[in-house]
């Protein structure tokens, strides 16, 4: 009998870019190491740039991130190579980062790092007009928790168990883990439909070190249906989502044993 393991990991270095897919990684109690240490602050309104709020930020996805080198110690994160839409690239410590990102973005933008933020860092998002949502058409602002640049908590995970109902749902939509900027994309060849709801409020071991506690459902946003690379702009996966899934896709969890995880490592749900 084939065992759930773990088939891709991710980070994203700077918060709504493109990030990069990993073979093995640390966990520590701030998630995987180097996911979302570097945000855009706009400096107009001290907030979160955000790929959530597509009508002020449109082309977040545009731009890749990547560490000039892995990131080892989680309290000595190197710098992020951002590479632009045209291809041309800069590096977070250069002098005239910032002002580039200003012109390419149209908007007063800084590079921050969360060990330099202290306070309420807060984003925005918009909720676009799809039946099921509540307060269409608006803008709501929420706060990342305390000294990181998450939107609710600190490990996102998927299931290809999810990936599967949703092509089975929508099978003229490209489903693909990337388009839902998960952290890990667990395999349960022998499960259907949206199993990790129910590992609400229990823990997974991700081979012999890491420990997660999955606190709750992760119910999505708009930027699911945003162009990434070759995926298109497909608004039916988040009305998919809400329509046959309360809007969750895939879990948020929390880390209760640090460690190491590698690709194939098995699971275990208690």
């Amino acid at each position: 009998m084939n065992k759930p393991q773990v088939v891709s990991l991710w980070r994203y270095p700077v918060k709504s870019m493109m990030g990069e897919e990993l073979n093995a990684t640390d966990v520590t109690e701030k998630g995987i190491v180097g996911d979302r240490i570097y945000a855009l602050i706009d400096t107009s309104t001290g907030k979160l740039a955000n790929a959530k709020n597509p009508q002020k930020w449109p082309n977040m996805f545009d731009y890749r991130a990547s560490y000039v080198e892995p990131p080892q110690d989680p309290m000595k994160i190197p710098a992020v190579r951002i590479t632009f839409p045209d291809g041309s690239w800069g590096v977070t410590t250069d002098g005239d980062i910032n002002q580039r990102l200003t012109d390419k973005l149209n908007r007063p933008v800084e590079i921050a790092k969360t060990s330099s933020k202290t306070g309420d860092v807060q984003f925005e998002g918009y909720i676009p007009d799809i039946e099921g949502l509540d307060n269409k058409k608006t803008v709501f602002t929420r706060s990342s928790p305390e000294g990181t640049f998450f939107d609710i908590d600190i490990v996102h995970l998927l299931t290809t168990a999810s990936i599967n109902k949703m092509r089975e749902l929508i099978p003229e939509s490209r489903i693909e883990a990337r388009r839902f900027r998960t952290n890990i994309v667990i395999d349960v060849p022998n499960e259907e439909g949206f199993v990790e709801n129910s590992w609400v409020g229990k823990t997974v071991r991700l081979g012999k070190e890491v420990v997660l506690e999955i606190t709750q459902p992760c119910i999505r946003c708009i930027m699911t249906t945003l162009a990434q690379g070759d995926l298109p702009n497909d608004p039916s996966i988040l009305r998919a989502a809400v329509k046959h899934n309360k809007g969750a896709f895939g879990v948020y969890a929390k880390v209760i044993q640090t460690g190491r995880v590698h690709r194939g490592d098995q699971i275990v749900i208690d």
